[in-house]
């Protein structure tokens, strides 16, 4: 038997993560998400790949979402309403919740800010999200009389999961983006002893071995109090949920303790709605949040207040957390143009950066950047690069393969020569069979198992005893020769 696997998106790449698997004859796409590099029809998958004739319903079986950042759902309302698939799509109750915000927020930008024609509506998101199954955590489902899937918890953001798929005695494990490590609000990945045929990984930071998380921490604070007590600017870019709030509960903190002034913001109007969230999801979160929720709620900041425009010019010190989180678009961006061109203010970036964005050119130390062809950004203030990424390091990896004993793996949402190199480390630690495909690529994975069968002892001993009188003649005839 055979496992075949295409990534349309993700793909020795990071962003548009889409990755098509066949396996037991059936056909399931993991994630539908857009690129954050292109402008253009490059944002979504190549869908042509499933079906030259748009027949997309007859050929996906399934299609299940990891969690609610962009570059895994972005393409799910262009690929449902533009698209026409209707089929099953999974995704965890968190990410149902949240996926429409997200994307509505993305869709103004691009629609009524950028003018970019051909891309969903708001009815659109509606209608997409109308179609979605959600999946508790360990919960399986039966999406026909085939396929068994399942979510586990993969930390990164509220609601990613992990999705075990079986379909007859073949099996798949998806990890989407995940987390081995515990933070302040998020619990670390788990998934069972599943033992898969194929393990599909993440492997964005396939080559870094991070310090501790406290170290980062007291890092991260320092720079910032330093940049701050000059009368600086800090321009802290994250997304709406997950990182925003780790960083939030830490600098909050950090300014009660040192009884700071300095004012500190966050933008787009999502830190109601994430506490909202946070509570309505509770069990999501790690235990010391759970625990203390009732008294204490982690996410209602004494110290950080809502953002105005207006407050781009104001003089004097200030921080500001500010979506999303690659200098793409938005507030972020808008921001980052003011305040680029002076040495003393900072901007540091928590998070990965994927290629042909603001935020990884500024990564690449790069001191004029075009915005769009009619803006040129000066970028003399200081670049900080902490990285406060919710993904699994080299370790975490390594962690998760000899945790979940896969007898296959294949390397997606990373780039290539990361991935070389953790499939090196695969080969030589595990002495399994590891592939990173580029987009596009269809890789065929043989697959074999053991076949146990009953039979009753007396027709064992019936067997037995015919082998055994079969091989006394045999002897016997050979002997007389």
């Amino acid at each position: 038997m055979t496992i075949r696997l295409v990534p349309l998106g993700a793909g020795q790449d990071v962003g548009r993560s889409c990755i098509v698997v066949t396996i037991g004859g059936k056909n399931i796409m993991f994630d539908c998400g857009m690129h954050m590099g292109f402008n253009d029809e490059r944002r979504f998958p190549d869908f042509s790949y499933i079906s030259k004739t748009a027949e997309f319903t007859e050929v996906l079986d399934a299609v299940i979402i990891s969690h609610f950042h962009l570059d895994h759902c972005g393409a799910l309302p262009h690929f449902t309403e533009m698209c026409g698939y209707d089929g099953p799509i999974y995704m965890t109750h968190p990410t149902k919740a949240i996926c429409p915000i997200l994307l509505e927020d993305y869709r103004k930008i691009a629609v009524e800010k950028k003018g970019e024609t051909n891309f969903f509506t708001s009815d659109m998101i509606k209608q997409c999200m109308k179609k979605v199954t959600p999946i508790s955590l360990h919960q399986t489902i039966q999406v026909d009389a085939d396929i068994e899937i399942k979510a586990y918890y993969a930390g990164h953001v509220l609601g990613a999961a992990m999705f075990y798929v079986r379909v007859g005695e073949e099996s798949v494990v998806y990890t989407g983006d995940y987390n081995m490590t515990p933070d302040r609000h998020l619990g670390s990945a788990w998934i069972d002893k599943v033992r898969p045929d194929v393990l599909i990984t993440e492997s964005t930071y396939g080559t870094t071995i991070r310090d501790s998380k406290r170290s980062r921490e007291r890092d991260f604070l320092k720079k910032v109090h330093a940049c701050v007590l000059k009368g600086g600017k800090v321009l802290i870019p994250v997304f709406a949920l997950g990182r925003a709030q780790e960083l939030c509960i830490l600098i909050d903190a950090y300014w009660e303790r040192m009884g700071l002034k300095v004012p500190i913001y966050f933008s787009a109007g999502l830190t109601e709605r994430a506490t909202q969230y946070y509570k309505l999801f509770i069990n999501w979160t790690n235990q010391k949040i759970k625990s203390t929720f009732v008294e204490r709620n982690m996410f209602e900041f004494k110290h950080i207040e809502p953002w105005d425009r207006q407050f781009v010019s104001n003089k004097g010190a200030m921080v500001l957390f500010a979506t999303p989180g690659m200098l793409h678009q938005g507030t972020s961006l808008e921001v980052f143009k003011k305040w680029a061109p002076d040495p003393i203010n900072m901007v540091v970036l928590p998070g990965f950066c994927v290629a042909g964005t603001i935020g990884h050119q500024v990564l690449q130390g790069r001191k004029l950047i075009e915005i769009d062809r009619f803006t040129k950004v000066e970028v003399n203030l200081q670049v900080r690069n902490l990285s406060f990424s919710a993904h699994a390091d080299a370790k975490g990896i390594m962690q998760l393969i000899r945790h979940c004993e896969p007898r296959n793996v294949v390397l997606v949402h990373g780039e290539r020569q990361a991935m070389e190199f953790l499939k090196s480390k695969i080969v030589n630690e595990f002495g399994i069979e590891c592939y990173n495909p580029p987009n596009g690529v269809t890789i065929s994975i043989p697959t074999s198992h053991t076949m146990s069968a009953k039979i009753s002892s007396a027709y064992l001993k019936t067997l037995l005893a015919q082998t055994s009188s079969s091989l006394s003649s045999s002897s016997s005839s050979s002997f007389s020769s």
